[in-house]
């Protein structure tokens, strides 16, 4: 009985996680996230040359 409704619980957090993560309202701040490596690469190729000039 217990492990039956904490099977439930779990299914329903799954379920709301899911939906949370491919909300529309949350696209661009996952994208500014996706692209932040990259932003810090170029960051770090200005500092690179600049150390060497």
């Amino acid at each position: 009985m217990v492990s039956g409704i904490v099977t439930a619980v779990l299914l329903v957090l799954f379920v709301a996680g899911g939906l949370w993560a491919y909300s529309p309202k949350r696209k661009t701040e996952f994208e500014a996230a996706a692209r932040e490596p990259l932003n810090d690469d170029d960051a770090a190729a200005t500092v690179a040359r600049e150390t060497r000039q």
